[in-house]
């Protein structure tokens, strides 16, 4: 039997139509790289990738990096967020691109 939730415990619990899914994101610049190269690339991540499409990126690193993309507003990433992510950053030619599945920020 589906327990029955008012709309404000879904809300404090982020599930149902308050689920946030997104997925981890990892990349490694080649070695040797300035810190204007990590800069300026990591720059243009958010602005031509992450920004026009409504995600958020939460990362951190120098050579390797490693970080969380959901959306701005509560709401589901998709797998075509997962796709525009790695790609743009295989055709930046990072290294050790990987990008999970989409997870439960909330729950996984």
């Amino acid at each position: 039997m589906a327990t029955q939730r008012s709309r404000r415990l879904r809300k404090k619990m982020h599930i149902d139509e308050f689920q946030e899914l997104g997925f981890s994101v990892g990349f490694t610049f080649p070695e040797g790289s300035s810190e204007e190269t990590i800069k300026s690339t990591v720059d243009a991540l958010i602005n031509e990738v992450i920004d026009p499409n409504g995600l958020a990126f939460d990362g951190s690193g120098y050579l390797q990096w490693e970080g969380l993309i959901c959306l701005q507003k509560i709401g589901k990433c998709t797998d075509e967020h997962r796709e525009l992510v790695k790609n743009w950053l295989e055709a930046c030619k990072l290294n050790d691109v990987k990008v999970t599945e989409l997870f439960d920020f909330w729950w996984d």
